[in-house]
């Protein structure tokens, strides 16, 4: 499979692959900060913290991923679009679901549970202004510009 011409797929790839270091890290953090704090509760608490919000950062990441696979076609901006917003709906689903299971769960710590996904937030906004600030991407990208079939006629222009 070619590389896709997209200038944003590298980068997004990047971000998707830090994160995932970045979760392990926090998840195992999180593990053992949660259990000292309180228990085994505050163990679970933690991981699920963790958990929720690497899933629902990465789905975005994802689902623009998987839009750019049709970049070039005539259909590419409505795909795009209908792609991302059906992740964004799929993420609001989740939350909605995840809500309603988890809030009465006696094995959830509520004030771990809630440091855990905003330690995950947070780690997850750092990835990204790091892999952004690192990546090299061109000012004007995914822009073909026209050619003049005229050029090789003109004086100077190479061709005697």
């Amino acid at each position: 499979m070619s590389p896709s011409p997209v200038s944003s797929t590298p980068i997004l790839r990047t971000v998707l692959v830090w994160s995932g270091g970045v979760t392990a890290v926090l998840a195992v953090a999180g593990a053992v900060i949660g259990f000292l704090v309180a228990g085994t509760t505050g163990l679970w608490s933690a991981l699920v913290g963790v958990l929720v919000a690497a899933v629902f950062l990465a789905i975005t990441a994802a689902s623009i991923l998987v839009a750019n696979r049709w970049y070039g076609d005539a259909l590419y901006v409505p795909l795009f679009f209908g792609i991302v917003l059906g992740g964004w709906i799929l993420k609001f689903i989740i939350f909605i679901v995840a809500l309603l299971v988890l809030r009465d769960q006696p094995w959830i710590q509520p004030t771990v549970f809630f440091v855990a996904v905003v330690a995950s937030v947070l780690a997850s906004l750092l990835v990204d202004v790091v892999v952004l600030l690192r990546m090299r991407v061109p000012h004007v990208s995914d822009v073909e510009l026209p050619t003049d079939p005229d050029a090789s006629d003109r004086p100077g222009s190479g061709s005697a």
